[in-house]
């Protein structure tokens, strides 16, 4: 198999760890995280792992990193926005600097990525960019205000994507997991109470990881799981009022 360059965002959690564990030695990987201590920590130093330490809500840093990477190593085969973070709590109770901050993160941050990355792809006539949202931007929750909206972002910007560069031989695949048992809860859900509540549907960060890597270099629209949580996306475009009902007082677990 050809040698491919993958360069993964928020690198140091958990989903990207285990994807790194699975990525064979003979491709060339580019890991970004905010800490530079923190990638050596996870990741130590190997031949084909280059840790690139980065603010990815500069926008000016995020364009000179791709332009870096280009420079150095001439392409990005797989290129995979996984940085993310959420806090759950009623939508009086957000302040306008965690606001800015969820979507600089979640959204803006990966929007750059994709649109300069997706440029220099389609220059090439191929690529695959695999965007990792949650099946919070396909079902809103109660308490998820502004983490589900910069989600539901997300997925809009990458659908309409998906469409633009079809035609240049790029694929655009949104990852829309449930809950993950990482440390992104440490911050969402500080007292664990969720993840409690949610433990029939949380994934593993390591089953998350091994399907998304069945899907490197597929033309895969969107990949939701768990099955449970995807079937109610489904459900809930069919149905929405019957869904904001369920997800006010069945499902309300937040």
């Amino acid at each position: 198999m050809e040698k491919r360059l993958i360069v993964i965002t928020g690198a140091t959690g958990g989903i990207a760890q285990e994807l790194v564990k699975l990525i064979p030695e003979s491709d060339q990987l580019i890991l970004m995280g905010r800490s530079q201590e923190r990638l050596l920590e996870a990741f130590g130093s190997k031949a084909n792992q280059h840790l690139m330490a980065l603010d990815i809500t500069d926008d000016a840093a995020v364009q000179e990193a791709v332009e870096s990477i280009y420079q150095q190593f001439g392409q990005i085969d797989i290129f995979i926005n996984n940085a993310g973070f959420g806090e759950f709590k009623a939508y009086d109770q957000y302040d306008s600097e965690t606001i800015r901050q969820m979507f600089d993160v979640n959204t803006i941050a990966m929007i750059n990525f994709s649109r300069l990355v997706g440029q220099k792809m389609a220059e090439r006539g191929q690529g695959q960019l695999i965007n990792i949202v949650s099946i919070a931007g396909l079902v809103a929750s109660a308490k998820s205000t502004i983490y589900s909206a910069s989600k539901f972002a997300m997925i809009g910007f990458s659908n309409a994507l998906r469409l633009e560069l079809a035609d240049a031989g790029v694929y655009v695949t949104t990852v829309n997991p449930g809950p993950i048992a990482t440390k992104f809860f440490d911050k969402a859900d500080p007292s664990g109470d969720y993840l409690k509540s949610v433990q029939q549907y949380t994934l593993q960060a390591d089953v998350v990881a091994k399907r998304i890597y069945k899907i490197f270099g597929k033309n895969k629209r969107e990949l939701n799981m768990p099955f449970s949580l995807a079937a109610t996306a489904k459900l809930y475009s069919l149905f929405p009022k019957t869904g904001d009902y369920l997800a006010r007082k069945v499902f309300n677990y937040k």
